[in-house]
């Protein structure tokens, strides 16, 4: 069937339902199109579910560190298979609320694979959508790793959904998702090993905080084997045989599951981009200023689609979705503004970063002052027994603005948002400084961070 829409966008993440829904209220006919059940990659396999499982292994860890000082832990464990029931409360209703949203709201929904038939037409099974603009929303997937066994890898959407725990898991790179589920699993009871290619993970947030969060992954039991490239990965008898690469002669690891945490590359290889003339790179759609493609004017791209955005984020992909809706009703005009966009890694504790690293600032020719200090015996830290919390706040001399801050502890995430308001405002380092807080508090301690 051949259907006209002013508007047909792929995905029903962040990005598409943004665009979506301000385009249908100014009176556009719109589709959506997914071959996922709805709702995106945050609140079905993403962001959401996993913060579920990171707050049961802080109530874990926080009570294992205030032993000995009033609390007594007892029997107290994860129970995995209710944790993920629990977890399933918020995911599983999403699919269905979201299409029910988008028929409320006279959106129409196509489930299916998207592909272009035309410089703004798309194919979904037997339906043909034919839009004045194409709106290209269609998230992330894992990296192809290219080595032999790759197969026995499960995916972090597959992780969020197991059952039962295994007892010992090995992930495959070094970043967020890694670092994240590693946290937790290490939690739950399970031993978990991090093999990671790099001689430094996170290579995102700041070198020295990053120390002290793989110095307290460690400590946990997490095995870090840093500078070590998984080169191939085989079954044998329920078991997995990870092959690895070191400076020196090559062995092995063993595991009872290995997950994928190497990275994530734009989910846009199968939309037959070239039929419609849209330029690419490997990062992503090419688009100009206004998230427009730069070589087909009726086509834009938002989220984690693009080569050159923000960083791949929930909230920025809601602002693209933003930004795009606002171009697309009101001609270009609105350009998006990502300075000071804060991101965090959830582990526990906390790391969490904002603007420029002490590298990026000096090859940037910024004159600069760096307060740090790991902050262990702060009273914020002592009474919950954190021994692992510091920060790093980077100021601008001459103008009094704040270049970039990492912070690594409790509540980190929280704390983060501070300086990103201050960052994205142009509110002066010292006016932050002079800011009163409540106390105590962790965002207390923002004054003598700067």
């Amino acid at each position: 069937m051949n259907r006209k829409f002013d508007l047909v966008a792929i995905g029903t993440g962040s990005a598409a339902s943004a665009v979506t829904s301000r385009c249908r209220a100014a009176g556009w006919q719109v589709a959506i199109v997914d071959s996922r059940p709805f709702g995106g990659t945050c609140a079905l396999r993403g962001c959401d579910p996993k913060k579920v499982l990171v707050g049961a292994a802080e109530v874990v860890d926080w009570a294992c560190r205030m032993k000995g000082n009033g609390i007594q832990p007892g029997d107290l464990h994860i129970d995995w298979p209710e944790l993920m029931r629990f977890k399933r409360t918020f995911t599983g209703p999403v699919p269905s609320h979201r299409e029910e949203e988008f028929a409320k709201s006279g959106i129409v929904a196509f489930h299916g694979r998207a592909e272009f038939v035309g410089a703004s037409t798309i194919q979904v099974g037997d339906d043909t959508l034919e839009g004045r603009y194409v709106v290209i929303a269609a998230g992330q997937k894992p990296v192809d790793l290219k080595i032999p066994g790759a197969e026995h890898l499960i995916t972090s959407e597959q992780f969020l959904e197991l059952d039962a725990l295994p007892k010992r898991i090995l992930f495959v790179g070094g970043g967020y998702i890694a670092f994240e589920f590693a946290h937790v699993v290490a939690r739950a009871g399970a031993h978990a090993t991090i093999v990671h290619r790099g001689q430094r993970p996170l290579p995102g947030f700041d070198p020295e905080l990053v120390d002290q969060l793989v110095e307290r992954t460690r400590e946990l039991g997490v095995e870090v084997e840093l500078g070590t490239e998984v080169v191939a990965v085989e079954k044998a008898l329920g078991r997995f045989v990870v092959h690895i690469s070191t400076s020196g002669p090559g062995s092995t690891l063993e595991a009872d599951m290995v997950v994928h945490a190497a990275g994530r590359v734009p989910e846009i290889d199968d939309l037959h981009l070239e039929v419609a003339g849209i330029e690419r790179e490997k990062r992503g759609i090419k688009v100009n200023e206004f998230l427009q493609s730069v070589s087909n004017p009726t086509v834009y791209a938002g989220g984690d689609a693009v080569a050159s955005g923000g960083p791949p984020l929930t909230p920025v992909a809601s602002y693209d979705g933003i930004i795009m809706a606002a171009n697309l009703l009101k001609g270009n005009h609105e350009k998006p503004n990502y300075l000071g966009i804060p991101t965090a890694v959830f582990t526990v504790p906390q790391l969490a970063s904002v603007g420029l690293s002490e590298q990026q600032a000096g090859e940037q020719g910024f004159k600069f002052r760096v307060k740090k200090q790991m902050t262990a015996g702060w009273y914020s830290s002592r009474r919950v027994a954190e021994k692992y919390s510091g920060f790093k706040v980077l100021v601008e001399e001459e103008k009094d603005r704040i270049l970039g801050a990492h912070v690594l502890g409790g509540e980190a995430a929280e704390i983060i948002n501070f300086f990103a308001l201050a960052m994205r405002s142009g509110m002066p380092a010292t006016e932050l400084k002079h800011m009163l807080f409540t106390y105590p508090t962790q965002a207390s301690n923002i004054p003598h961070m700067i």
